[in-house]
C-alpha cells in the first residue's frame, strides 16, 4: 500500500479523535458547572425553565420554580448556572443600571441630566399646525 491509499484513513481517525476529545471537554465543563451549584443559585434547565436552587443532592436538585412551588430535577437537566445579575435580568427584568454604563455616568442624576440634554421636541410648530388645519378644512393656506 502506498501513502495515498492510507492518508484518507489516517485523516478520518484523526478527525474522530479530535471530535471525541472536544466532546469530553464539553462534558467535563458541564460537570464542573453543575458542581458549582449551591442553594440560592439561579439556573436554567435544558427545557428553558428558570428556577432557584434550594437543595443539592447527589444526583438530584430541588428547585423553587415560583414562591412555594418546588420540584426535583436530575442534575443532568441543568443547562446553565447563572450569576445573580443575569438571573435577575432575565427573570425579574432588573437591569443593573444599564444607563450608567451607556452614558459613562457615575450616578443616576448624571444619567437624568444626559437624557434631558438629548430630549427631542416632537410637538408641532405653528406652521405645521396651520398646514394641518388647512388640509382638514379643504383649503391650503400656504
Amino acid at each position: 500500500m502506498n501513502l495515498v491509499q492510507i492518508l484518507p484513513f489516517v485523516l478520518i481517525i484523526g478527525v474522530m479523535l479530535l471530535m471525541t476529545r472536544s466532546a469530553k471537554n464539553r462534558q467535563r465543563q458541564a460537570t464542573q458547572m453543575r458542581d458549582q451549584m449551591a442553594p440560592g443559585s439561579g439556573i436554567r434547565t435544558i427545557g428553558g425553565m428558570y428556577a432557584v436552587v434550594k437543595e443539592v443532592n447527589e444526583d438530584t436538585v430541588l428547585l423553587e420554580l415560583a414562591d412555594g412551588v418546588h420540584a426535583h430535577f436530575a442534575k443532568n437537566a441543568i443547562a446553565a448556572v447563572l450569576d445573580q445579575a443575569e438571573y435577575d435580568r432575565i427573570v425579574h427584568g432588573i437591569d443593573p443600571e444599564p444607563e450608567l454604563e451607556a452614558h459613562g455616568a457615575e450616578d443616576v442624576d448624571d444619567v437624568e441630566k444626559a437624557d434631558a440634554d438629548e430630549a427631542v421636541d416632537l410637538s408641532k410648530s405653528s406652521d405645521e399646525a396651520a398646514t394641518e388645519n388647512a388640509k382638514t378644512d379643504g383649503t391650503d393656506k400656504k
